[in-house]
């Protein structure tokens, strides 16, 4: 059985860095990968996104969510991309995002204490006899219902990702027929951060 012992051509130094970028050191070994989150400022030209997602998928991401939408400046767009890989490659691929001609900033906010939202429309049925069971469930994460018919109700949810799969994960017992989710938007809580700083004021608890 080989062990990292039994690599002589690596450094003590080499290992923790290959170990922290979850890297295999012995044959067979699994690749480690981690979840990133990463927050990019872009100007609002034709082709800017698609350069974007160009760069993740011909490494070969899969990019769990993609967000954008415009900033307080109309001509600056913010994109939040959400994907799981080797950090060290999603690093080189972070270097070459920061030198495409359309990005003005790249900043990878894991690690660092930050704050995440993202909206989920749920359309689930009911009964006379379901129904206050799923309006109770429903207040609990601060649900509201966007539409309703006579055997359906429309949820609107917004909140971290896990308080959206928790909620899904209630509502499937009662019959989901349709979600529609924006995925999600990120900014770091640091007021010294290039990204939009928060109100101290803002009450920062966890939503429930």
């Amino acid at each position: 059985m080989q062990t990292e012992m039994d690599m002589p051509t690596l450094t003590p130094q080499q290992i923790l860095r290959k170990r922290k970028a979850g890297e295999p050191l012995l044959p067979g070994e699994p690749e480690q990968v981690h979840r990133h989150t990463i927050a990019v400022l872009l100007e609002n030209t034709i082709g800017a996104l698609i350069r974007v997602v160009n760069l993740f998928s011909a490494r070969g991401f899969n990019l769990e969510s993609v967000t954008v939408g415009e900033t307080d400046d109309p001509t600056v767009s913010r994109m939040t991309i959400v994907t799981t890989g080797n950090d060290r490659i999603i690093g080189q691929v972070l270097r070459q995002l920061d030198r495409l001609i359309d990005t003005l900033h790249v900043e990878d906010l894991t690690g660092s204490s930050f704050v995440e939202r993202e909206l989920c429309l749920l359309k689930v049925r009911y009964t006379n006899e379901t129904r206050a069971a799923i309006m109770d469930t429903a207040e609990i994460f601060r649900g509201k219902v966007v539409d309703i018919t006579p055997d359906t109700m429309t949820f609107e949810l917004t909140g971290p990702t896990s308080k959206i799969e928790a909620f899904i994960k209630l509502m499937k017992p009662h019959g989901i027929l349709e979600v529609a989710r924006s995925g999600r938007v990120a900014m770091r809580r640091s007021s010294g951060s290039w990204l939009t700083h928060e109100d101290p004021t803002l009450n920062l608890s966890p939503e429930r």
